[in-house]
């Protein structure tokens, strides 16, 4: 650029010096002056632009790079400096300020959260517009611009402590609520907004504590509204809540003695029969405000109808549709008295009871999964039922069912396809959106037993892991590179199956599955092998690209290598405040996958 600007200065000079001579030796016309100021005017404007070219100390360039990709190598830049012990890694959709509030709004490798810098965490939910997380404390904290209630690009925060002092150990998440359960088996909800956590001026402390309050005495009253949920017939003694599962509108729990209850989140919490029943009840929304009060309370009977049944003709075409089909008002679907009463459902004690469901009392249970819409139990000698949404074939019931709505615990065969000599048995269920995994034991009796992991449901983006794209699969098929494997087993000196330690499912599409190949590794082992695939249009799936992967995947490092998950002994754990909770804590690494986005963290071991 610089040789260029000296030739133009070099050759508009030398017409200059030609013009002037020619000036002097003879009368000036009025266009040669014209053609002399235009020269003499070009001479001094490319001097200028030379000597600003040589003298500027800032440099711009015709593709210098936008704020995002500023962020991005802001973020690189971050991977390399990060000193802190425990860093958690996020990467994917950021639109919402879920992974932090200083990242872009697309992450495309694993970037560290300063948020968590030091932190390991009892459970972290993520959800479309918020999340929650529990520290080392057993405390709540939310986040999110949905929390905060902000609009999208606007100001945010981080994670604000929202319930302590309960001893948390799991969290689950939906659009309105914050379902959390405690190592006592206690479940408390709270609202997903701050604005509605607030407490009335002059309420009392919120249902969980006696309704006189002793907290004002201790200086622990509570600041932020939530209620407890309650079992609607009374549990058994020594008996208490062990886990709890959500979908979009319903949540289900499991007790110590295998007993399975369900909870209506909203008013359309059956909406595909995901409850399990359909009569209930619930507080009339004229007492909500005084449910902490000893006395009797009026509640309001409530009658879920399937949407299927209460019209069945819904998707059919105009001209074979009934005219008489159509229901004429809510109460085809909530019943009379529900419909005249009035109900909120936005309210977190719209509903403050769980229920048993009629068909699984007597059936022993260890194992609970929500879909968006679906409902998953795992019996104790590995059996599946499965009931609640099926338009993509999620529940897994075969090509010969192709009803829309499983209104009834429906048993899962597992089975088919396979010698009648091999014997099949659950191990574990996976669920989350429209896709359902079960994870498989497979024996014969002539060797060693194999795992394998079946899908069913939505795979439009991969999700079903078989190398398709397939909308709907009601028959559960084979995950590649994640079923029938095998290792050498440094302990029992022969040949073992890997076992897939946790599967995450998104509920827009992407899958996280981590292989327990540590478990079998011997001494100086490595950690676990984090294998990804299904939707990746935010980056979602940590391969830097664009694009859905319908094979499973092992994720690597910006360096090429294996990305595995760790666990180790933490110098020290912090709490979300910063302070240290306790030295010398056994802590391992939890993949987790959001709404299209996903996260790596440190978490306690149990």
């Amino acid at each position: 650029m610089l040789r260029g600007a000296t030739r133009v200065v070099n050759s508009v000079s030398a017409t200059a010096h030609i013009t002037g001579r020619r000036l002097s030796s003879q009368a000036a016309r009025s266009s040669q002056s014209s053609r002399v100021l235009a020269l003499s005017t070009g001479a001094v404007a490319a001097a200028g632009a030379l000597w600003y070219a040589a003298n500027s100390t800032t440099t711009v360039y015709n593709d210098a790079p936008e704020a995002a990709e500023a962020a991005q190598r802001k973020g690189a830049e971050r991977t390399r400096s990060s000193d802190a012990e425990l860093t958690t890694l996020v990467w994917g959709a950021n639109k919402m300020h879920i992974l932090e509030d200083e990242l872009p709004e697309s992450i495309r490798a694993p970037t560290p959260s300063e948020w968590f810098d030091n932190v390991a965490l009892r459970d972290l939910a993520l959800h479309e517009h918020h999340a929650a997380c529990v520290d080392a404390r057993g405390d709540v904290y939310q986040w999110g611009d949905g929390f905060f209630g902000n609009e999208p690009g606007s100001s945010h925060g981080k994670p604000r402590l929202t319930l302590r002092g309960k001893n948390i150990t799991q969290l689950q998440v939906t659009r309105s609520r914050v379902f959390a359960l405690s190592a006592s088996g206690r479940i408390y909800v709270l609202s997903s907004r701050q604005s509605e956590q607030a407490l009335p001026a002059g309420a009392q402390t919120p249902a969980s504590t006696p309704w006189w309050g002793t907290g004002w005495l201790w200086g622990e009253e509570e600041e932020v509204d939530f209620a407890e949920i309650t079992p609607n017939d009374k549990l058994k003694r020594g008996e208490k809540f062990v886990q709890i599962s959500a979908g979009t509108d319903h949540m289900l729990a499991l007790t110590s003695e295998g007993r399975t209850f369900a909870h209506p989140i909203t008013l359309n919490a059956n909406s595909h029969g995901q409850l399990g029943f359909r009569r209930c009840d619930v507080p009339a929304p004229a007492d909500l405000e005084h449910l902490d009060l000893p006395h009797k309370h009026p509640r309001v009977p409530l009658e879920l109808t399937p949407k299927s049944i209460a019209d069945p003709y819904a998707k059919a075409s105009p001209a074979i549709r009934p005219a008489s089909s159509t229901p004429k008002n809510l109460e085809a679907f909530i019943g009379k008295e529900a419909a005249a009463a009035e109900l909120n459902d936005s309210n977190i004690r719209f509903s403050d009871k769980l229920f048993e469901i009629p068909a699984l009392k007597g059936v022993k249970v260890d194992r609970i999964a929500t879909g968006g819409r679906s409902s998953f139990v795992k019996t104790t000698d590995g059996k599946v039922l499965g009931w609640g949404a099926n338009e993509f074939g999620q529940i897994g019931l075969g090509g010969n069912v192709t009803l829309e709505a499983i209104t009834v615990p429906t048993e899962v065969i597992l089975w088919r396809s396979t010698p009648a000599t091999v014997r099949t048995k659950c191990v574990d269920i996976f669920a989350g959106g429209d896709l359902t995994m079960f994870e498989v034991e497979r024996a014969d009796g002539s060797g060693m037993p194999s795992i394998d992991v079946l899908t069913c449901g939505n795979g439009q983006y991969g999700g079903l892991g078989n190398a398709l794209y397939s909308n709907a699969q009601s028959t559960p098929v084979r995950a590649k590179n994640v079923s029938g494997l095998f290792e050498y087993s440094e302990v029992t000196k022969n040949m073992q199956a890997i076992v897939p330690d946790t599967i995450s499912i998104s509920p827009t599409g992407h899958v996280l599955l981590t292989l327990d190949t540590r478990k079998h590794a011997g001494p100086g082992g490595g950690g676990k092998d984090v294998v990804a695939w299904g939707a990746n249009f935010d980056y979602q799936l940590g391969n830097g690209k664009r694009g859905s992967v319908p094979t499973p995947t092992v994720l690597q490092t910006p360096e090429g290598e294996r990305f595995m998950l760790h666990r180790k002994r933490a110098a020290e754990v912090r709490d979300m405040r910063g302070q240290v909770w306790k030295k010398g804590v056994e802590v391992e690494q939890r993949a987790v996958a959001g709404w299209n986005n996903s996260v790596v963290y440190w978490r306690i071991c149990s």
